[in-house]
């Protein structure tokens, strides 16, 4: 702009000399002569206007700066007067007093708790000892969601023996991110094939309660196609990102965590593409010193997701600690009772969410509208019958784990 103002007073300068010479009929020199004086002026006229303006805005950024320095200088004086306030009071006897209060109170919820133990053997007792008469239990036990879900339809002799003739296969099933339907992410679901060809789900075979060490085999069979596939299709060309699964019989065992690690650190590269999925049932049952496990799989670039939440009440700044990045809920009951999952506005679940680096996934869509009412509830990651079955991969992509192998993907 500066540069712009001086071109203009060469410009005047230029048409004074002109009109000097024309028309006051100056030689050519007292023409020049004129022009130059003219310029002179004006440019000592601009720089004067500059340096006014600039001192002008110094001015007032010296004020502001005073402004600033003032109210940090009584910030720090307050700050001062609260350490002092703080300093005169005696922490140390309220802290006594607040641990005598939580003594009492843990006596008074261990003489109510031994209480109520006490009532409910007088009721057995009572009950048992009743001729001819039933009576009805006033509440029955919580179970817990293993035992809300049914027994595996497959015995576990049949189920060593498939795994020993290489009879698991892995197949895939995607997560679509609405509108597009564009493919987000893929889950790997362990099957096996019967002796009839046919295809068994992980709800028929997988073991409810115990036999840990054929979950854990299961488990690393699945992470070592999980690493095949994701390594193969990157070097195609195709990249794409897979969900594990991931059991607490796995996390639980040192030797296998160990083992798990290991791989993961000699997959490094890889790690970025790959995920474990772990069921709300799993997580709520998780000691310390597994999550301690969790997060050493995060640092080797490993993330998780939280599949079958029943709720959606979490401490998600915990989650995003240790490397979640999707919660899953099945859609017809969010859908249908989201008051029992959260105390937000439906609409509201998953931005909330999206602040701790989580995204909300809902599975189980059986039809466009629940797609259509997602999607107006912000939640854009969807999974399903609706979307897609449980599919196998590229028979390039897999591992060849022998004949039997081959047969299974080919069927």
């Amino acid at each position: 702009m500066q540069g712009l103002v001086y071109i203009f007073i060469a410009l005047a300068a230029a048409g004074v000399a002109v009109a000097a010479y024309f028309g006051l009929t100056f030689t050519p020199i007292e023409a020049l002569v004129t022009a130059v004086a003219f310029g002179a002026v004006a440019v000592l006229f601009m720089e004067r206007q500059l340096r006014q303006r600039s001192e002008a805005r110094l001015e007032r950024a010296v004020e502001d700066l005073a402004r600033l320095l003032s109210t940090d200088a009584k910030a720090g004086q307050m700050l001062s007067q609260r350490i002092n306030q703080l300093a005169d009071h005696n922490a140390g006897g309220r802290l006594d007093g607040i641990e005598a209060d939580i003594s009492v109170l843990g006596t008074v919820v261990r003489q109510l708790a031994e209480a109520v133990a006490e009532m409910d053997e007088s009721q057995k007792r009572s009950g048992s000892a009743g001729s001819g008469l039933t009576t009805e239990p006033a509440a029955a036990a919580p179970a817990s969601d293993d035992d809300t879900l049914p027994e595996p339809v497959i015995p576990i002799e049949l189920l060593k023996q498939a795994l020993a003739e290489n009879r698991l296969v892995c197949h895939i099933e995607p997560i679509v991110q609405l509108p597009q339907r564009r493919p987000h992410a893929y889950d790997i679901v362990p099957r096996l094939i019967l002796e009839d060809a046919e295809l068994a789900d992980p709800a028929d075979f997988m073991p409810r309660r115990g036999n840990g060490e054929v979950v854990r085999q299961i488990d690393a069979m699945v992470l070592e196609e999980t690493v095949t596939i994701v390594r193969r299709a990157r070097t195609a060309g195709a990249p794409l990102r897979l969900y594990a699964p991931l059991s607490r019989d796995t996390m639980g065992d040192a030797q296998a965590v160990e083992q798990l690690v290991a791989t993961l650190e000699a997959n490094r590269a890889i790690a970025g593409s790959m995920a474990f999925a772990i069921t709300h049932a799993d997580w709520k049952q998780l000691m310390p010193s597994e999550k301690i496990g969790l997060a050493r799989m995060n640092r080797e670039g490993i993330s998780f997701s939280l599949l079958a939440a029943t709720s959606l009440r979490f401490d998600f700044g915990e989650l995003e600690g240790l490397g979640f990045e999707s919660v899953r809920v099945d859609a017809t009951r969010f859908l249908r009772n989201p008051e029992h999952f959260t105390d937000f506005h439906i609409a509201d679940v998953a931005p909330y969410a999206r602040r701790f680096q989580i995204d909300v996934i809902a599975t189980g869509v059986v039809d466009e509208q629940q797609l259509l009412t997602l999607f107006e509830d912000s939640i854009g990651l969807v999974q399903g019958p609706h979307i897609a079955h449980p599919g196998p991969v590229r028979p390039d992509l897999v591992l060849e784990r022998g004949e039997p192998l081959l047969r299974r993907v080919d069927a």
